[in-house]
């Protein structure tokens, strides 16, 4: 019995809705999310080469990182949602691929875990709050910011 080719569906069909539609299966997707996660990961490796984490006491350089992740994704996705059509690859190669790559939260829960055996719990828990409060505020101001931008623009600089 000869059945009707299955229309394929992307991973996360309520992310990137018209990778179906455009023919894109998941293996496409997955390519796209691993060559962004390698240089994600690359870069990141690249500013902890530049400051080390350990010559800081504080983890500073994986702090930062996580914050630059999460302002760059309020950004893009701000950005990618004010188009009428976004290219299909971005969400995935630049979002899920790049910035997951970049972006670390084991490194994240690995310096807490030095952090408290190194006794320094206040520290720790410090870390821990100012990481997920940081990155909440770089995200929603980042995405904020861009979403006024794109509006200025689109109203040839007149603000609202």
């Amino acid at each position: 019995m000869n059945r009707p080719p299955r229309a394929r569906t992307p991973l996360f069909p309520h992310l990137f809705p018209t990778l179906g539609r455009r023919g894109w299966g998941p293996v496409a997707l997955t390519v796209a999310v691993a060559a962004g996660g390698a240089a994600g990961a690359l870069c990141r490796e690249a500013a902890q080469t530049v400051w080390p984490p350990e010559e800081q006491g504080f983890p500073w350089t994986t702090l930062l990182v996580n914050v630059v992740g999460c302002a760059a994704m309020g950004a893009l996705m701000a950005a990618l949602r004010s188009r009428a059509r976004a290219p299909v690859w971005a969400g995935p190669l630049l979002g899920t691929g790049f910035l997951g790559g970049f972006t670390t939260f084991s490194s994240y829960a690995d310096d807490i875990r030095v952090l408290l055996e190194e006794g320094e719990p206040g520290t720790a828990v410090g870390y821990l709050a100012a990481t997920v409060a940081a990155a909440l505020l770089a995200v929603a101001l980042a995405g904020t910011v861009t979403r006024r931008l794109i509006g200025l623009a689109r109203d040839g600089g007149r603000a609202r």
